[in-house]
């Protein structure tokens, strides 16, 4: 089976052009069912495609001199969204001339450009940012809203934690995700008005999902392998996920000072070293790359900035699986069995 093309930012990332287009060859030669649509400096990519004739042979290019920059307003970028190569792959999505898109790029502007470009699914309020992260378990983690939604009402937790889900039996295969939302504690009166209502909904809703809800899940439990979809709002959700990354981090760095602090550490590393290239591949963020922005009549994936092209490979991976296994169709199909568009109430309304 041939998968709609995906049309890749060429632009977008740290590196831009070279570590693309690495990557979404290393992507084709691991899934030769891969089509691309390259949007970026034809020149450059031309260039960078001549060491990737496997690439070269599944791609066409769609030319764009104009980037968008990564500390530009998501308002500013908005007014050039129909000549940069962030803009353009997103509008190939809306025009049907690509599948799906990925960028490396200004976070804030890929989500700004999307919503307005594809707008969100009928019965989604709010697109919301999702990742995988890794756990102690056999499957990673999907955790959404990572920022996209600084505040959010228990409507918008319910569609995020149907979202998720759907999410999560594509990319784990587990076919009733362990929905959990994030919360200072276990029990049922911990937390804000939204959160007790949308526990309250989760738990019925879920009797006609593919998923199991069971209340709450506090920050430091939820790499544990016991959750399969942490939900939250963006504003808490970035700050876990912050908190993660640079406790990965920590790790990392405190292992390996202390593997150099003497001789006797040395030695110590060469015996422990299969140990510790587990971690490091368990912990390397370009091994878990491809964050999707959900809820929106199309599927676009944001690429880490800084990504090799092995996180970019992984993102595109990511992107055609979702292709593949029908992500947004199989989201409107939960929303519409629940009557989606009903589903959530504020605090405010239930007072």
């Amino acid at each position: 089976m041939t998968l709609p093309r995906i049309a890749v930012d060429a632009m977008g990332g740290d590196e831009g052009v070279r570590v693309m287009i690495e990557g979404a060859a290393l992507a084709r030669r691991r899934h030769d069912r891969f089509k691309f649509l390259l949007v970026g400096d034809e020149e450059r990519i031309k260039t960078a495609l001549e060491n990737h004739p496997n690439l070269r042979a599944a791609s066409e290019i769609l030319h764009s001199i104009d980037v968008v920059a990564g500390d530009e307003k998501p308002t500013q970028a908005l007014r050039r969204a129909k000549t940069t190569s962030m803009g353009m792959a997103i509008n190939a999505v809306k025009t049907g001339a690509a599948g799906a898109a990925v960028s490396g790029g200004n976070t804030g502007a890929l989500m700004a450009m999307s919503k307005l470009a594809l707008r969100t699914m009928p019965g989604i309020d709010r697109p919301a940012l999702s990742a995988l992260l890794p756990t102690l378990g056999e499957t990673d983690m999907v955790m959404l809203d990572l920022g996209a939604n600084t505040e959010c009402d228990a409507r918008n937790l319910v569609q995020f934690a149907i979202m998720g889900a759907a999410y999560s039996r594509i990319v784990t295969g587990r076919e009733q995700p362990r929905v959990r939302l994030l919360n200072i504690g276990t029990e049922e009166t911990k937390g804000t008005g939204d959160l007790q209502i949308a526990a309250g909904q989760l738990k019925d809703a879920a009797n006609g999902l593919a998923m199991s809800f069971d209340g709450f899940v506090e920050a430091d439990k939820i790499n544990r392998g016991e959750v399969d979809v942490v939900v939250t709002d963006g504003f808490s959700g970035n700050i876990a996920l912050k908190a993660v990354e640079g406790t990965a981090r920590f790790v990392a760095d405190l292992l390996r000072r202390s593997f150099a602090s003497s001789l006797r550490s040395k030695f110590g590393f060469l015996v422990s070293r299969p140990a510790t290239e587990l971690l490091k591949h368990h912990l390397d963020p370009n091994n878990h790359n491809g964050a999707v922005f959900l809820g929106l009549n199309g599927v676009v994936v944001k690429s880490h900035g800084s990504a090799s092209a092995v996180g970019v490979a992984n993102a595109v991976a990511v992107t055609a699986r979702l292709l593949e296994h029908n992500l947004t169709e199989r989201i409107a199909a939960d929303l519409e069995r629940l009557g989606g568009s009903h589903l959530g109430r504020t605090a405010k309304a239930a007072e």
